[in-house]
């Protein structure tokens, strides 16, 4: 029990932390064990370092014990905005580099595509227009439609409607002045009859070329020019070819029509009605002419004129039998009441 004390009582300290032992000799054996403990300890080698190094070196050893942490001190601030600046720009360069390479494949994928439309569609295209431009209307060309219907609608689905406009309102650009060229040389005698033939060929091409263009006409004549195929085109014959020769077409005009049948009735129809629907306006140049084949020409009836329009009758049936047009038999015509 005695020696239980003694070694509860071996170190113990006051108030102001000072140790004392219950006896000197094992106060001595305590301490001295204690700093032998110590002295086997190896203890961490510290290298001289100079002064205005040891800032720099104290913030990198901490970044090295912390596992690869970004901490930087004070001195080293400098550094540490030059790796986050690096690390916020790689993003944007790569994007910028991306986006570059976005439009160079765009660009040479559509450079492609023009090359494509170049060597395959459109020579084909044409190559159709050209038959169905030359074609007589009684005449059977063996086209394949739904081929041409094909391409034109992989050249408007690859937005090659600018293009295919342009080729197309060219190609029949160049064929109409040809046709204006051989109406230049025909003879007076046979112009009308040709420009008959012109116009009516044109307008049974166009039938068979609109509706297999249907495509273009829809989604970027219609829809981007607000315009019509079909109106488009005979502005181009009414520009190359009836507008270049109405002035010469007109006086041999009203002379057939003076002429009874020196050109067949409905050749003149024809032409007279075409010139109308190319361009109204010039109904003006022949009111007479054109009021014989087109209603609402002239100005409407008037009640005091009704003595002149008898008279104006009553001229041309005199000039009618005048010129071999009897009235044919009157004896089955009933009398009159005042004979």
């Amino acid at each position: 029990m005695e020696a239980m004390e003694d070694d509860s009582l071996d170190v113990k300290d006051d108030h102001n932390h000072n140790y004392r032992a219950s006896g000197s000799n094992k106060v001595r054996t305590y301490l001295s064990s204690q700093l032998s403990e110590i002295s086997t300890v190896p203890q961490p080698v510290c290298a001289t370092v100079p002064v205005g190094e040891a800032g720099t070196r104290q913030g990198k050893l901490w970044s090295g014990a912390t596992g690869g942490s970004k901490f930087m001190d004070s001195d080293t601030g400098s550094e540490s905005s030059e790796v986050s600046e690096t690390d916020s720009t790689a993003p944007g360069a790569a994007s910028e580099g991306k986006f570059a390479l976005d439009s160079t494949s765009k660009f040479l994928l559509n450079a492609m595509a023009v090359e494509d439309y170049r060597k395959n569609h459109w020579p084909n295209l044409e190559k159709a227009v050209d038959r169905l431009l030359i074609q007589n209307p009684t005449d059977h060309i063996s086209v394949s439609y739904a081929q041409i219907y094909s391409y034109v609608y992989k050249c408007v689905c690859q937005q090659h409607s600018e293009l295919l406009y342009n080729d197309l309102t060219s190609k029949i650009t160049g064929h109409l002045q040809q046709v204006s060229a051989h109406l230049q040389a025909s003879p007076l005698e046979n112009f009308i009859e040709n420009f008959n033939i012109a116009l009516t060929q044109y307008i049974a091409s166009l039938q068979c070329i609109v509706p297999v263009f249907m495509y273009l006409n829809k989604f970027y004549i219609e829809s981007k020019l607000n315009r019509d195929l079909r109106e488009d085109l005979m502005k181009l014959f009414s520009d190359h070819v009836a507008e270049k020769h109405v002035n010469t077409l007109m006086p041999l005009l009203i002379k057939a029509r003076s002429m009874p049948f020196e050109v067949q009735p409905s050749t003149m129809a024809s032409v007279v009605k075409g010139l109308y629907s190319l361009q109204p306006e010039w109904a003006q140049l022949a009111p007479d002419l054109f009021s014989g084949f087109i209603p609402q020409i002239n100005p409407p009836a008037v009640e005091s004129l009704l003595q002149d329009y008898a008279a104006h009758d009553q001229k041309l049936q005199m000039e009618l039998s005048m010129n071999g047009f009897p009235r044919g038999d009157q004896s089955r015509k009933r009398a009159s009441e005042d004979s």
